[in-house]
This record gives structure tokens, C-alpha cells and sequence, in this order.
């Protein structure tokens, strides 16, 4: 049940029935015609800028066409009022029997209250964290994979069928370090002192690889150069690395459908076959580009290359491919990749990057339009950095990694399901303030608690109607007549219950999972004003001494925590049923 798509349904019948009357030109679009939340609750339950856009193609004055539209509405029974206001929008009250079908509605349906099929089944492939496999995960892979993983879960829920994926860079120069970094703790294992060079990892997280080497080819590697030991010792380190990694995220929650391997385009012809289908589309060419202007970027030379026309498709500069020494450019593979993606058959592609890959999206959105002739679209989320305090000062970097904060010790402090919503709790693309002693707080300031709180306080509604013999099953409350509902304070809880449908509906269609957060928050804190208002007024308790009239009033309880478990579902986050 979606009411806003329910009254904006019954908006599109009265234009209907107004342009059968004549009352209305004929061939109107009403596709801009939007019933949404008032800015302000005192002006009503919802409105709808009809008028507004159909005035100037219809050639007749807004309001002239909200008030015929106000009588065909206020007709219907579920308004209760239709008001004019200002140049034309057009203000409606609902009948309070339009809320009692709304808590019916979640009852019924359960966490399937709120699914959508917007999606229709369109494969959507998220990928996320994607980190280099040379370490731990640190805090702003944290961000990425909850940000990435609740994305997911938020297209998932709208009607997608989504695919996790994590993409292995371990084809680049930086696992050559990560293997010369190990075998100096192999060293080190054999009881040898090593010092570790500028640009290696020092972090005691590779001590425990290095020794499990040791275990496996036992003194094999010592006193032997590179041309041995390195291609072993390399695979043996990433798939280390990649076990660790796998740790992290199940810590965080969070399982990939697929872990997609660089090294695999290489020498496979993937890349070969990428540019042959950019180049049959005559988008490849040998030349020399102009030098940019600011800092010169790794992969520029003042020679002639082989370049990727991606102008052609929205870039600000075609890009390079080739090297002047035939070597590919840290793009060729990323292209391949993408080409592999499209090839799978995803109808939209979503890439989650660190702010740092800002510089990256063009030319990949360029990439993919071109590969999928502009059939697939890529949307690039970029997560912005995270800054961590505890007690006022800067939380200290981790021991074990060496030089960064990472995802077990955010876990490790607060646990997953707080470092999840915090996650959540900004748009991704702003920069986050994460003080890990504020999000332990009990108070409404602490988001995570005070929508947890909501959720504990229905569960203990439960568990004392249970104690009193009052049969509060979901079945029996959806059957209860939730007429005597009628208080401001229930209402507003009920009207927001109504958004649930029409929030995940406009989340999934904008890829921001931290619209959920928000809502929930807004949602708690209607419930948390009416408990507040049941020390007031005992008729607005959930618990009355009639079971009868208890009924009504712990459905709209119930429904509060069937929505809250389900949007808490969605960002990954266990609903607490007591608050210690």
C-alpha cells in the first residue's frame, strides 16, 4: 500500500473526469502532477501542485483550476477537506479512517509493507570497497562497504535483483610491495632483523602471514632474489590479505555475491577484446595529448599514445589506453572490467568510490556509455572521508595496521550495528564527524539510540500485554478496529507510517540509503511524543485497563516497529528488543 500513490491516483481521475467535462483542455500531460507531504503539517495531511503545472498548458489560472479540482476531490471519501492555497496549490485533509487502513496495511503485510516493484527485476550490479588488497580495511573502506551494502539492500527491496561485488586490485605494482613486505617478515620469522624501506607496508598485520609462509615452504625463499620467490610469494600474500579482508566485512556484516579478480584480465585477452569493440565503434586512435594544466597526471606523456576517444561521450579529454612502451594504463583494465559488466547483462551499473576517485568518474561513465552504446547507465557514488574523536581528541591509528584506523577497531569500540546507521546518518558525499563516545550516548541526540529505543519500547509493549493475557498477534490487531485512534499525537504517527512506501520508493530511485536513516529518526520520534503524551493523558497509553481498548492503541505500536525493524533491515542494523 503506497497512499501517496493511492490520493495521487484519485488526483488523476478528478483531472480525467474534469477534462470529460470540459472543465479541462484535452491532451494535457499529467505527468508532472505530484501528491507529496506538506512543508508544513498545519496545512494538512498532503497536497498536490496540480494546478500549478497544468495551468500554463492548460492557459488558465491556477487557482481557478485547484478549486474545481477541490470539489471533485473533497467528493471522494477519503478527504475530508480540499483547501486553495496561495497561487494554486491545493492543500488535503484525509479522513481518519485513511490512517487506520495504513497501520491495517503494515500489520498485514509485515516487512512486505513498503516493498516495492518499482525495480521490475532490472539486474543492478553494486560495486563497493573494492580495496587494494595490501592490508586491513580502514575506516574509509568502513564507510564505503555500509554505504555500498545498504545501497544493495535498499534496491533490493524496491523490486532490483542486485548483485555485490568486489573488485580484487591485484594487478598493479602495489602487490609486488605487499609481496616484498612479507617476505621480510618471513625473514623476520626465520629470526633474521630487517628494516622495511620507505613504500613497503610495516604493519604488524603482515607478521602472522609472514610466519604462515614460513610454515608452508619452510627456508625454501632464504638467501634467493626476487626472480624465485616473487610470483609465489605475491598470489600467497593476496589471498592472505583477501581471507582478512572477508573477515573484516562478515564483522561488519556484509557479503559479496562476487569477488572479481584484476590479475584476471591480463593475459586473457579481456583487455584486447574491450578496445577491439571501442575501436570498431571508432572511438581508438594514436595520438598526443595536450599537456593538462596543474599537476600532470601519472599515466600523461608527451608522446604519442593510444587514446580513448571519451570526449565522444562526455569526457572533458580523451584519455589513454597504451603506453608509448605498450604497457597498458591503470584505465585499459578498468574499461575491460566494465566491459566484462556489461557483457553479464546488467541493465544499470553502480560504482562506489573514495572521494579521492573524483577525477575517475567521467571517464568511466564515458567508458561504460560507449561500451553499452548508451543502453547501461553508470551511476559513481563518492564517499566522502570520515573523521573520528573519542572524548574530544582524535581517535589513534591502529597498532596492528601502522598507519590508519581500521574497520575492526571502529567495530571493536562501538560494534556493527552502531558503526552501520552512523555510516548513514549523512548523505555520503559530505564529510562525517564520528565520535565514538556521543554514539554510545543515551539520549535523542544519538540517532542510533533513539530509534533503537523506539523499536525496545513497542517490544516491552508487547511483552507486558502478553503478561496481562492479551492476545496482540499481528493477525489480531490487523482485525481490531482502530477507530478510537483519533488523537493528534496517534495520527501523526500514523501519517508517518503512510511515507514509508513513497521514502523507499524515492531512496532506491536516487541510490541514497540515508534517506532511511533520516526517516526512522522522524518516525521514532513521532512514536517517542506520543509515549511522552501517554504520561499526560492515560487515555493515549498503550497498555488500557480494558484489553479491548489496549488493542488499538499497541496495533499502531506494533506497526511502528514492523516499519522500523524493516527500514533498520535495510541499512543493516539488528532492531533492538531491550535497552540495557
Amino acid at each position: 500500500m503506497n497512499l501517496f500513490s493511492d490520493i495521487r491516483g484519485l488526483v488523476i481521475s478528478a483531472l480525467d473526469a474534469m477534462v470529460a467535462e470540459g472543465a479541462l483542455p484535452a491532451g494535457l500531460d499529467f505527468a508532472h502532477v505530484a501528491v507529496e507531504p506538506p512543508r508544513d503539517p498545519a496545512h494538512g495531511d498532503m497536497a498536490t501542485n496540480a494546478a500549478m503545472v497544468l495551468a500554463k498548458p492548460a492557459k488558465m489560472k491556477p487557482r481557478d483550476i485547484a478549486e474545481a479540482l477541490a470539489v471533485k476531490l473533497q467528493a471522494d471519501a477519503r478527504v475530508d477537506l480540499a483547501e486553495v492555497a496561495g497561487p494554486g496549490f491545493l492543500n488535503l485533509r484525509l479522513a481518519a479512517g485513511v490512517w487506520a487502513g495504513v497501520v491495517q496495511a503494515a500489520l498485514q503485510n509485515g516487512h512486505g509493507f513498503g516493498r516495492s516493484d518499482m525495480g521490475a527485476g532490472k539486474r543492478v550490479n553494486v560495486e563497493y570497497v573494492s580495496a587494494n588488497p595490501t592490508g586491513p580495511l580502514h575506516v574509509g573502506h568502513t564507510r564505503g562497504a555500509v554505504f555500498g551494502d545498504a545501497l544493495a539492500s535498499l534496491l533490493a527491496y524496491a523490486g532490483h535483483d542486485v548483485t555485490r561485488e568486489y573488485y580484487i586490485n591485484d594487478g598493479g605494482a602495489q602487490v609486488d610491495v605487499l609481496a616484498r613486505s612479507v617476505y621480510l617478515r618471513y625473514l623476520e620469522a626465520h629470526g633474521q632483523d630487517v628494516a622495511f624501506p620507505d613504500g613497503t607496508y610495516p604493519g604488524d598485520y603482515l607478521v602472522a602471514v609472514g610466519q604462515a609462509l614460513k610454515d608452508k615452504v619452510g627456508d625454501r625463499y632464504l638467501d634467493t632474489g626476487e626472480e624465485v620467490w616473487l610470483e609465489a610469494v605475491r598470489e600467497f600474500s593476496t589471498d592472505a590479505m583477501m581471507a582478512l579482508i572477508r573477515e573484516d566485512l562478515k564483522t561488519l556484516g556484509v557479503e559479496m555475491d562476487v569477488f572479481y579478480s584484476e590479475k584476471s584480465l591480463y593475459g586473457t585477452g579481456q583487455i584486447e577484446a574491450a578496445i577491439a569493440d571501442l575501436d570498431g565503434k571508432g572511438l581508438i586512435y594514436r595520438g598526443t595529448l595536450e599537456p593538462p594544466k596543474g599537476k600532470k597526471p601519472e599515466d600523461w606523456e608527451p608522446r604519442e599514445q593510444l587514446l580513448f576517444r571519451s570526449t565522444a561521450h562526455g569526457d572533458d579529454v580523451d584519455r589513454p589506453i597504451q603506453k608509448s612502451d605498450g604497457a597498458w594504463t591503470y584505465f585499459a583494465p578498468d574499461i575491460a572490467y566494465h566491459f566484462d559488466k556489461v557483457s553479464r547483462g546488467f541493465d544499470a551499473l553502480i560504482d562506489v568510490f573514495g572521494a579521492d576517485h573524483g577525477g575517475y568518474v567521467k571517464r568511466m561513465k564515458a567508458a561504460v556509455s560507449a561500451l553499452s552504446e548508451g543502453k547501461v547507465p553508470l551511476d559513481i557514488k563518492l564517499t566522502q572521508l570520515v573523521k573520528l574523536t573519542k572524548n574530544g581528541e582524535p581517535f589513534k591509528m591502529s597498532k596492528r595496521a601502522g598507519t590508519f584506523v581500521t574497520l575492526r577497531d571502529v567495530v571493536d569500540e562501538v560494534g556493527a550495528d552502531v558503526t552501520r546507521f552512523i555510516m548513514l546518518t549523512r548523505k555520503q558525499d559530505a564529510p562525517l564527524d564520528f565520535d565514538l563516545e556521543r554514539v554510545l550516548e543515551q539520549s535523542k541526540d544519538n540517532p542510533v539510540f533513539y530509534v533503537q529505543y523506539a523499536h525496545a519500547r513497542v517490544c516491552s509493549v508487547l511483552r507486558k500485554a502478553g503478561e496481562a493475557g492479551i492476545d496482540a498477534s499481528d493477525a489480531v490487531l490487523a482485525g481490531t478496529d482502530l477507530g478510537s485512534n483519533a488523537h493528534e499525537a496517534e495520527l501523526a504517527v500514523a501519517a508517518k507510517l503512510a511515507e514509508w512506501p513513497r521514502l523507499v520508493e524515492i531512496a532506491a530511485r536516487t541510490n541514497e540509503p540515508h534517506r532511511i536513516a533520516f526517516y526512522l529518526y522522524e518516525l521514532a520520534g513521532s512514536f517517542h511524543a506520543l509515549w511522552n503524551r501517554g504520561n499526560d493523558l492515560p487515555e493515549l497509553r498503550f497498555l488500557q485497563d480494558d484489553a479491548q481498548a489496549s488493542l488499538p492503541k499497541i496495533a499502531l505500536a506494533r506497526a511502528t516497529a514492523i516499519v522500523i525493524s524493516a527500514g533498520l533491515g535495510i541499512l543493516g542494523v539488528t532492531p533492538a528488543t531491550e535497552m540495557r
